[in-house]
């Protein structure tokens, strides 16, 4: 899968067959036009988000991925021309495949400062260790899909073995980012049931309280157990199509790419987007950073602020 052989160099659709191709079909080209021209209105609108807010870690996880979006999109619109050239597919293969890793690192950010908000007593970790060991698990599994489609694309036509190795990699790194996400969906729901059955160990701060009992927070909860949905059902079908090679029935199978690949990462970013933390959080995503209750002395200072905060408001009601 080297330039040296790449089939642009001779070959177009008037003059060779689609099996000399890097995919067996055309790509779409309203499709693959509307998934990018969706990315770019929501990478605006991020940068927007991210920058009223300052929500940054946030940010920069949507950012990368949906600039890493935007490229693959374009390298299948490219392939719609002239599915036989190696640059374009080389876009769409690693920026698509490592781009959903940025949005879970996103996710996973927004883990710890929930945790924060419904109470610490109750966690089985620190917020900061939720962030801390999810976005290193993320950032191995980048690593490893990145490298592993750094082998596949300096293989020649004739070192299969060394192609098969790229694409054993990458799929290590995808099945780790399944693992990672499995085992942060059991996390949050273990949370979410100790946090409905102790409801007096609470973070009970007026703040606090407040926005949990908004609609808005009920809403952004619901668009990140979604997100994180369909960016699973995502990955466990890369690691199904790759395992298969990319001759397989199923890696050329374009009705199922465009939508268990493209719209399963639309939904997620439209979630994460529409449902901006910085807009759900009430103001409150500053306040529920690793630096927020850090010391007893700061709990307390805290506690009597929002006491303060609470008790004028119930004198102006």
């Amino acid at each position: 899968m080297s330039n040296s052989t790449d089939p642009s160099d001779y070959c177009t659709l008037d003059i060779c067959p689609l099996t000399e191709a890097y995919v067996y079909y055309v790509p779409s080209l309203p499709g693959n036009a509307f998934y990018l021209a969706l990315f770019a209105i929501l990478l605006v609108a991020q940068l927007g988000l991210g920058i009223r807010y300052r929500t940054w870690g946030y940010l920069a996880g949507l950012v990368g991925g949906l600039v890493l979006e935007i490229i693959g999109y374009a390298g299948r619109l490219q392939m719609h021309y002239n599915p036989f050239r190696f640059n374009p597919y080389l876009e769409y293969l690693i920026c698509l495949t490592i781009g959903p890793a940025f949005f879970s690192a996103s996710i996973y950010i927004c883990l710890g400062r929930i945790v924060v908000i419904y109470g610490e007593k109750i966690s089985r970790c620190r917020p900061r260790t939720y962030t801390i060991v999810f976005v290193l698990c993320d950032v191995v599994s980048l690593i490893l899909q990145a490298a592993g489609g750094a082998i596949t694309s300096i293989a020649d036509a004739d070192q299969a073995d060394l192609a098969q190795t790229g694409i054993n990699i990458m799929i290590a790194g995808l099945a780790s980012q399944v693992a990672s996400l499995a085992l942060f969906v059991a996390l949050c729901l273990d949370y979410a049931w100790k946090v409905r059955n102790n409801p007096d160990s609470l973070n009970e701060t007026f703040h606090m309280r407040k926005l949990r009992n908004s609609t808005r927070w009920k809403l952004f909860l619901a668009s990140l157990i979604l997100a994180t949905i369909t960016i699973f059902v995502r990955s466990v079908f890369r690691v199904a199509e790759l395992k298969g090679g990319f001759h397989s029935s199923l890696a050329n199978d374009e009705v199922l790419f465009m939508i268990l690949e493209g719209a399963m990462i639309v939904i997620a970013t439209l979630c994460l987007t529409v449902f901006h933390p910085g807009v759900c959080f009430d103001g409150q995503w500053g306040e529920t950073k690793w630096t927020f209750r850090q010391s007893r002395g700061s709990d307390m200072e805290l506690i009597s602020v929002d006491d303060d905060v609470e008790q004028k408001f119930q004198r102006v009601k």
